[in-house]
This record gives structure tokens, C-alpha cells and sequence, in this order.
């Protein structure tokens, strides 16, 4: 009879099972994987999203805002200003609306609405949400293209010489749009 206590060669082969440190190791190795992998994806689909945006000089930005006043970006030249594309079909803008309202008591603020209907459905989407920002309306799309812009919500950072210093392509933080607007102007 075989004695139990004994190694068999099978069991003297097996590894010993992982300690408590280990599993934590290779668990949180498998995380690390993880974020670096969403991280860079985050990163290429930023990077894709945001390649046909125009750089360097901003195009003109000329015309009427919904309620009827004249606006030229031109007329914010020596301080930065937020232009911000945005859709009253798009779900992701509503939740920017509120940070680009509140930014835009403090800064000087150009919202283009894309392809968002008549000037009235545009001021009664504005009512409704109880938002003051100012707003241009591009029922065709034409200031979307000669920005670049293939998507909303879509903001770019212009410094006081009127060149484009940063752009941001989906949600931006309240926090990130400002500090943008606060490095562009120094």
C-alpha cells in the first residue's frame, strides 16, 4: 500500500500555487495593460477625430447671431476666445451646455449651432435649456467645413492674435476649457 505522505512525481513537478503578493502583482499587471490599452485607443480616436480641424490662423467667423446681433471674431482680437460647435439633435452636447454658459460669463464665448433648424427653433431649444451663450447659426454646414468641424460637440481655443491654439474634439471639462483659455492668453 502507498504510503499518502509521500511526493508523487506528479506533484513534486507542480508549482507551488501563487502567494497572495503575486496574485496582487498579476492582477494589477493586467490593469496596467488594460489602461495603457484605452489610454492610447482614448488617444488615436482623439488624434482621428480631430485631423481634418483647421490649424494655425482662424477662419473668419462673419455674420448674425440668432437674436440678431452682428458678430465678428475679429472684434475679440488681443484676448482669447472659445468657439464652440455644437447641434440641438446632438444627446453629447447638452451635457456641455451648461460648462459652455458658465464659461461664458467670464470669457468671450462664439457658439456655431450646426444644422439645428430655423433661428426660432434654435432661441426656443436656448429658452428651454436656459442658456445665454451667443449662438450663429449654420443650418447648411458651411462654418463646420471651413473649420474642419466633422462633428459636435467640437471647440477650439483662439488666442488674442487670432491663431488656434488648441482644439478639442467631444466633451471638454469646464476646467480644461478654461485653463486652455487661460494659457492662451498669456
Amino acid at each position: 500500500m502507498a504510503d499518502d505522505s509521500e511526493p508523487t512525481p506528479d506533484s513534486a513537478c507542480a508549482p507551488p500555487a501563487p502567494t497572495a503578493r503575486q496574485r496582487w502583482r498579476r492582477r494589477l499587471g493586467g490593469w496596467l495593460v488594460n489602461l495603457v490599452l484605452i489610454a492610447a485607443i482614448v488617444v488615436g480616436v482623439q488624434w482621428w477625430k480631430g485631423r481634418t480641424l483647421v490649424t494655425g490662423e482662424a477662419p473668419p467667423l462673419v455674420g448674425r447671431t440668432v437674436d440678431g446681433t452682428s458678430i465678428d471674431l475679429a472684434d475679440w482680437r488681443g484676448r482669447p476666445v472659445l468657439v464652440h460647435f455644437w447641434a440641438t439633435w446632438c444627446p453629447v452636447c447638452r451635457i456641455t451646455d451648461g460648462t459652455i454658459d458658465a464659461i461664458a460669463d467670464d470669457h468671450a464665448v462664439v457658439t456655431v449651432a450646426l444644422q439645428s433648424g430655423t433661428e426660432d427653433e434654435i432661441r426656443a431649444y436656448m429658452h428651454e435649456a436656459g442658456q445665454d451663450f451667443r449662438v450663429v447659426s449654420d443650418p447648411d454646414g458651411r462654418l463646420a467645413r471651413t473649420w474642419g468641424v466633422a462633428g459636435v460637440p467640437t471647440s477650439f481655443v483662439i488666442d488674442g492674435d487670432g491663431r488656434i491654439r488648441s482644439s478639442i474634439v467631444g466633451v471638454g471639462t469646464g476646467l480644461g476649457l478654461r485653463l486652455r483659455l487661460w494659457l492662451a492668453g498669456r
